[in-house]
């Protein structure tokens, strides 16, 4: 499957300098020779189903058999010698037709005005964002072997799209060894004769590699949003599994873990992921273990069920902690590299540790953007001083509000949820028009069921706490949009 790589250079549409066109033609023929179509035309659909991961199976279809149709017709001996960048300059013709049957690029219009060369290079950009909400469900033994026996050739394909659509933000090798061995273990247990033991024995083999693509897709999902909001969600994690722990102690393990992701997320190396989080979680063990007795348990376990472990914790109870102040001006606009407001955020996440993340996230944004506003104008301290007291009228509200609706969604069951969030809205706001007051309980029952959780999805939640940000103020101009 390393070979896969070369298959770039046919997905992005001759993503090359002009120069390069045989050169290139010829690694990708090479590499089509040596994989052989079967295997080729499965890396195919590996990547091109990361790339598209909110395409249709059918889209897919499409363009891999169009990458494989260009292929088997341009690598033939005596094939003319413009076969190859003809074929994907028509591609990307293809790929600008309102009608095409390939998978819908977000913001192919911009590519589209462009022509050749610059069609391709900017075709080869674009990719859809990555699903925050799983599709894949495995199938039961039963309903595997009998679409495997059906058609191995169609069950194959689906599965590959499935699970690279899912875990399109994994790095490359991961994903493609795990469906190899996912497809392997079918074509195996399906045809033993004592099908139920084996899939038992090769399931348990197959646990580690499932979950290191389950874990480094949603690490590098995390990061692909950029190193500093990786870093901030990090260490708003660590402060609410592990309150007891101070700013200093998880700083360092949240840049270790930065860096590993910097350096694995998209390696092309068989073993990146798996040995580089191995020496993370030995720090994050040797740091936290003997501050906590949950993340002492964790650590017993091997190295990814590990780091699965810590990212399946609920959050800690909250501890005593002396209460929090605003830093100063002079502190928030200090210049240099200043971590005073991801200090303070840390600090209202180790005090609110029942607030999920994605709640204390958004907080954090909100805090940086008035931060900015005032560090960049002509009278900082005067700008923040006058801020200060809506500032932190508007945080305890935030958190209040958040924490009331999350402890309220966990402590009881979905319809019960409802009645008394119906009961707090009635009181909370009276003169709300009936029609209004149901807008407003299904917009939060709908908050809470997806952001009230462990791990939810953070640009989903992001905008459902945008719809209710502005309800949770006290003034009537907010601060924390």
């Amino acid at each position: 499957m390393k070979g896969v790589i070369f298959l770039l250079l046919v997905v992005s549409f001759s993503h090359a300098d002009p120069r390069g066109k045989l050169y290139q033609r010829d690694r990708v023929c090479h590499e089509y020779k040596m994989m052989g179509k079967d295997q080729f035309e499965a890396s195919a659909i590996i990547m091109n189903s990361r790339k598209y991961s909110n395409a249709t199976f059918e889209e897919i279809n499409h363009i891999v058999k169009a990458i494989v149709t260009l292929v088997e017709k341009c690598c033939v001996q005596g094939a003319p010698a413009d076969c190859y960048d003809k074929g994907a300059t028509d591609l990307s013709v293809k790929s600008c037709d309102p009608k095409s049957p390939f998978p819908k690029h977000p913001g192919i219009e911009r590519c589209c005005i462009h022509k050749g060369l610059e069609r391709k290079l900017c075709l080869a950009d674009l990719k859809q964002p990555p699903k925050e909400f799983p599709t894949y469900v495995e199938q039961s033994n039963e309903e595997l072997c009998e679409a495997f026996k059906k058609d191995p050739k169609l069950f194959s394909a689906r599965f590959l799209y499935e699970y690279a659509s899912n875990y399109a933000q994994a790095p490359l090798l991961v994903v493609a060894n795990s469906t190899s061995n996912y497809i392997s273990m079918a074509a195996a247990c399906c045809t033993a004769k004592k099908s139920t033991t084996c899939f038992v024995k090769q399931k348990l083999q197959r646990q580690p590699i499932h979950l290191l693509t389950v874990m480094s897709n949603r690490l590098c999902a995390r990061y692909s949003y950029g190193e500093e909001k990786f870093k901030s969600s990090a260490s708003i994690m660590f402060s609410q599994k592990v309150p007891s722990a101070e700013y200093k102690d998880i700083i360092p393990i949240v840049e270790q873990g930065t860096q590993v992701l910097a350096k694995c997320c998209s390696s092309l190396t068989d073993n990146c992921m798996e040995s580089e989080l191995s020496v993370h979680i030995k720090q994050v063990c040797k740091t936290l273990q003997t501050k906590d007795s949950r993340i002492a348990e964790c650590c017993k376990k091997s190295h990814i069920d590990t780091i699965h472990c810590l990212h399946s914790l609920p959050a800690a109870e909250p501890i005593s902690l002396p209460k929090l102040q605003l830093p100063t001006s002079n502190q928030f606009c200090k210049k240099g590299k200043n971590q005073e407001v991801e200090k303070y955020t840390f600090e209202l996440a180790r005090r609110n540790t029942k607030l999920p993340e994605v709640f204390i996230d958004k907080l954090h944004g909100s805090i940086v953007d008035v931060v900015k506003r005032c560090c960049i104008s002509d009278n900082p301290s005067t700008c923040l001083d006058s801020k200060k007291v809506q500032l932190a009228e508007e945080i305890n509200k935030y958190i209040n509000e958040g924490k009331e609706l999350c402890s309220e969604y966990n402590n009881y069951p979905f319809l019960t949820f409802k009645d008394r969030l119906i009961k707090t809205l009635s009181k909370k706001v009276p003169k709300l028009p009936s029609s209004k007051l149901d807008e407003l309980v299904e917009q939060r029952a709908n908050l809470a069921s997806t952001c009230c959780i462990t791990n939810a999805p953070p640009v989903y939640c992001k905008e459902k706490i945008n719809e209710a940000i502005g309800k949770l103020c006290t003034q009537d101009q907010c601060l924390l949009q």
